[in-house]
């Protein structure tokens, strides 16, 4: 089986087939949120510190740390923001940019094995990344689109995965540090969008044997009540293969329904994570476990033999 280790300076998460459903949490991104942009391109990463933590307390195995900000100086903004969640967290993170030189500076002052978010299958970017994805020994999420663009018919989906995971080995970077995504597409415009990833999953299981993940919340994107679509399809794409996804965890009802489909799918021995997150406390002045032994029900002692 496949697995995909990635790593802090301290601590390991691995993303594989029958381990439990990583969560990468995807907050700490300024596209589309113009007072974290402002804050991080004026140096200020106070809402950056307190969405990894946030992140953290919710269930993120991993953070997904992105800087993209127009007209700023990305590679510096996504280092310092790199070091600064590495100070205050020990979960692994992926470095996210389409910035060869952001990605560059990034893994530069990385401390462990990052995930480098993301790699496409252009030849050109192809032969921008990869050299860095082996000369740091990172794993990189592969996007399965190219010049092209992003194919509605998920046959050319997987050969384009195909072909970054050829091209990977070509520069020695083993299938099992390739985590493909085999994008999601709106379901509100295309009805077999939810089809479509489940069969490639599949595919990219059994055959390609490599890992996956994917922004989920893509699928939801136009309609209402978007966890609820959220948890349906990642619960499902679990089924499928899926091992990991960029999400947002703060939102409780996603992270409940991996928890519990990990439960079902056998990858939570003994129910042990979704007991340690959803266990209630015992009321204050209950009796402690175990208190009353050797009585009967009803308050009689046992009578010696």
């Amino acid at each position: 089986m496949t697995d995909t280790v990635v790593s802090s300076a301290t601590k390991e998460v691995v993303i594989g087939f029958d381990r439990p459903f990583v969560i990468i949490g995807e907050r700490i991104n300024p596209t589309g949120r113009k007072i974290l942009a402002a804050e991080m391109a004026a140096g200020d990463f106070s809402r950056v510190e307190a969405d990894a933590i946030a992140q953290i307390e919710a269930g993120a195995h991993m953070l997904d740390v992105n800087a993209g900000i127009p007209l700023a100086d990305e590679p510096a903004i996504l280092a310092r923001a790199i070091q600064l969640v590495q100070s205050i967290t020990d979960v692994p993170l992926a470095i996210d940019s389409s910035i060869v030189a952001a990605l560059a500076a990034g893994l530069a002052v990385y401390k462990g094995k990052p995930l480098v978010n993301s790699v496409t299958g252009e030849d050109e970017r192809l032969e921008s990344v990869l050299p860095l994805v082996k000369k740091y020994g990172a794993a990189v999420i592969a996007i399965s689109n190219d010049e092209t663009g992003i194919s509605e018919d998920p046959d050319v989906r997987f050969a384009v995965a195909k072909k970054i995971v050829e091209r990977a080995s070509d520069h020695g970077i083993p299938a099992c540090d390739i985590v493909v995504d085999p994008l999601v597409m709106p379901i509100g415009a295309i009805n077999s969008a939810g089809v479509q990833v489940m069969r490639l999953v599949h595919r990219l299981r059994t055959e390609l044997k490599v890992n996956t993940s994917c922004g989920a919340s893509n699928v939801s994107f136009g309609l209402p009540n978007r966890d609820g679509i959220n948890s349906a399809f990642l619960t499902m794409a679990m089924a499928a293969g899926l091992t990991s996804a960029i999400t947002n965890p703060l939102h409780a009802d996603v992270v409940r329904a991996c928890l519990g489909a990990d439960v079902m799918l056998g990858h939570d021995p003994d129910c042990a994570r979704w007991i340690r997150k959803y266990r209630e406390a015992p009321p204050p002045g209950a009796p402690s476990e175990g208190a009353g032994r050797g009585r009967r029900e009803g308050g009689h002692r046992r009578r010696p033999a």
